[in-house]
């Protein structure tokens, strides 16, 4: 199990991309949120098994993601933080 905070940078405010993540994180299983940054990012937090992560991130960043929407991620970073415990769901946060 681990836990990532993502945070997502580009065209990714008012083109329906939180819901996009909400989607693809709970088809893979994961708990955590999603929510806007004030500067235009937007900032999930994934917890689950590495494999799913790695299912999810690899769906976010993929060229058909970008090829059906307006969504344009153009930089992304990534960083291990600590478990939440009891966790339950994955949410959209505002």
């Amino acid at each position: 199990m681990e836990r990532y905070l993502v945070v997502f940078v580009g065209r990714v405010q008012g083109v329906g991309f939180r819901y996009t993540v909400y989607h693809t994180a709970r088809c893979y299983g994961l708990t955590g949120y999603v929510k806007n940054r004030g500067n235009g990012d937007v900032e999930a937090q994934i917890q689950g098994e590495s494999e799913n992560i790695a299912g999810f991130l690899s769906d976010m960043l993929s060229d058909s993601l970008r090829e059906q929407s307006f969504i344009r991620i153009i930089d992304y970073s990534l960083r291990k933080i600590d478990l939440v415990e009891g966790e339950k769901d994955f949410r959209v946060t505002y």
